[in-house]
C-alpha cells in the first residue's frame, strides 16, 4: 500500500513538472501575443497531419516523399514568436530564464558579437518531444517550439529536406546527441 502511494506521488510530480514547464513557455508566448511588434505563427497538429497525409498520398511510388510525409505527420505542432527591429537580447535572456533547464538538453549554443542562439531538446522515453530554438541579437528575436515524437534521425531529415521554420539553422549545427557527459 505504501509503495502504491510513493509511485502515485512520483507520477503526480512528473505530470506537474511537465505541465509547469509547458505553462511557462505558454505564458511567455501569451505575454507577447497582443504585442504588434511580434509575428506569431502557430501550426496545429491537424495541419501537420494533413500536410504529411498529402505528401504520402500524392507521391505515388516515390519512397522518399512517402517517408517525408510520414515524418511530417510526427510533428504535433509548431509555435513561433519573432520580432524584427527590436533589441532581442533582453527577450532572449527572459525566455532562457523562463525555461526549466533541467528538462532541456542543450544541442547547440552559439554566442557571437551581440548574437545568441540556442537549440535545446526535451526528451521523454527515448524520443524528442520538443525542439526549441531561441535566438536574439541587437535587431531581432525568435523563439521556436516544435512538438512531436522524433528521433535524432528524424530531426536531421527535417533539417535537410524541408523548409520548416528554424530547421535551416538546426541543419548547420548538431546532427545528434552529444557524447557522454
Amino acid at each position: 500500500m505504501k509503495k502504491t502511494y510513493i509511485i502515485l506521488f512520483f507520477l503526480l510530480g512528473l505530470t506537474t513538472a511537465s505541465y509547469a514547464q509547458e505553462d511557462a513557455i505558454q505564458k511567455f508566448f501569451s505575454k507577447y501575443l497582443e504585442d504588434d511588434r511580434f509575428s506569431r505563427v502557430y501550426i496545429s497538429p491537424k495541419m501537420m497531419q494533413m500536410a504529411g497525409g498529402f505528401l504520402k498520398s500524392s507521391s505515388g511510388g516515390d519512397a522518399e516523399a512517402q517517408e517525408l510525409g510520414k515524418l511530417i505527420s510526427k510533428v504535433k505542432g509548431i509555435r513561433i514568436l519573432s520580432a524584427d527591429g527590436i533589441e532581442g537580447m533582453p527577450l532572449y535572456k527572459e525566455a532562457m530564464s523562463t525555461l526549466n533547464k533541467n528538462q532541456y538538453e542543450e544541442l547547440m549554443d552559439v554566442q557571437e558579437k551581440g548574437t545568441s542562439l540556442k537549440f535545446m531538446i526535451r526528451e521523454e522515453a527515448g524520443l524528442i518531444r520538443e525542439l526549441m530554438m531561441v535566438t536574439g541579437d541587437t535587431k531581432s528575436f525568435t523563439l521556436l517550439s516544435m512538438l512531436g515524437a522524433f528521433t535524432y534521425e528524424d530531426l536531421n531529415m527535417l533539417a535537410e529536406k524541408t523548409n520548416l521554420p528554424g530547421m535551416d539553422k538546426y541543419g548547420k549545427g548538431s546532427k545528434g546527441p552529444k557524447g557522454p557527459k
